[in-house]
């Protein structure tokens, strides 16, 4: 009896270690699955983002837009966005369409080791040319450093601006009081301290611009020039810009809503009044709320643009940069003639206080101006 029970026990041990050790081997199979499915899956993801860098640098090389590149393809631009942001992946016939569009072969697309663009035999001379264009590396650690610059000059520049259009307000102000018999200012007084206050406000301003444009500086050809971005700069740009945009939005609406309600003053006192006092008071408070809506305007576009220019996209595609760098001397040309018909004028007739119009003529002209030339540079 004492030899079955010792058998028994052993028996009972022996399966508990036998349960215990499959338990222990099937736990352990369960993590090298777990960890074997994790790493394939970095592995896709890390294809994915390989496609899509070369997607956004293969576009940019090219000057299209996400526009041009989905029309191209046969796809929305949403679909363009969600590939380059490594949101989706297309699939293989839009992989085969994208080499063939691009002029490269499907490996360079989705390999990450193949870092030179390897070229279809039938892309091979037309790719030739646009390489000979003067492209600039930018960094990760440029990129950073860009955005930081503009961060930091995108108020003080918005503020330097501000002041431009509130420098005359003290002239303004001053010039109607001195026509007020309660005020006993005499014009010389009104005309020296307006100016003085004038020029400081613009010596301030004009400070602001050179330091902040001393800063920018070496980073000029991000606005002008092609550039080509490092891996990994584009994914941060625009996870970046997307978190800016809500900021962008509201500051962009309070900007327009200001300039849009600043004519109310001065509408709303032609309604009431005819005084002089009251009217330049009018002109004034425009003055601020033209200054104030332009300094959110100017601060958060600052911002954006720096980001677009990054991306190479909306007013930065390298199609319109090549298209500004053509247009620049028939634009000068057309700002210097408003210049010089508003001086002939205001000299001539010596009305300066009509001759402003010129201003607002010229800048709604501007649009159409540039379309006629452009377009005619196109045709020839």
């Amino acid at each position: 009896m004492v030899k079955n029970d010792s058998f028994f026990l052993w028996t009972d041990a022996q399966s508990w270690h036998n349960t215990e050790k499959f338990f222990e081997d099937t736990k352990k199979r369960t993590e090298s699955e777990k960890q074997l499915s994790g790493k394939r899956k970095d592995e896709k993801m890390e294809e994915v983002m390989i496609l899509a860098e070369k997607i956004i640098n293969l576009r940019k090389k090219n000057g299209w837009s996400q526009e041009e590149l989905a029309e191209k393809l046969g796809v929305t631009r949403q679909s363009i966005s969600k590939y380059e942001g490594a949101q989706s992946i297309p699939d293989l016939d839009k992989i085969l369409k994208l080499s063939e569009i691009f002029g490269v072969t499907t490996d360079y697309l989705i390999k990450d080791e193949l870092e030179e663009e390897e070229y279809a035999p039938s892309q091979m001379h037309e790719n030739e040319s646009e390489s000979d264009r003067s492209v600039h590396k930018v960094t990760m650690e440029m990129a950073n450093e860009y955005l930081q610059i503009i961060d930091w000059s995108a108020g003080k520049t918005a503020f330097a601006t501000m002041l431009c259009i509130l420098s005359p307000i003290v002239l303004l102000m001053l010039g109607a009081m001195s026509e007020m018999p309660n005020y006993h200012i005499s014009e010389n007084a009104t005309a020296g301290i307006g100016i003085c206050v004038l020029i400081v406000l613009i010596a301030i301003a004009v400070t602001i611009f050179i330091l902040c444009g001393m800063k920018t500086k070496k980073y000029e050809f991000m606005e002008k020039e092609d550039i080509e971005t490092a891996y990994g700069v584009s994914g941060m740009v625009k996870e970046k810009r997307d978190a800016y945009h809500s900021p962008y939005v509201t500051q962009l609406v309070i900007g327009i809503t200001c300039c849009i309600c600043s004519v109310i003053p001065l509408f709303g006192t032609l309604a009431v009044s005819e005084s002089d006092f009251y009217m330049v008071s009018a002109v004034c408070m425009l003055l601020t709320l033209v200054a104030i809506g332009t300094y959110f305007i100017v601060r958060s576009a600052a911002k954006m643009n720096a980001m677009n220019q990054l991306l190479e996209e909306e007013d930065y595609t390298r199609q319109k940069k090549h298209e500004n760098k053509k247009m620049s001397g028939p634009v000068m040309v057309y700002w210097l003639i408003a210049t010089a018909i508003y001086l002939a004028w205001s000299f001539t007739t010596n009305d300066w206080d009509r001759t402003w119009i010129i201003w607002p003529v010229v800048g709604v002209l501007f649009p159409a101006f540039y379309a006629i030339v452009n377009g005619i540079r196109k045709k020839s």
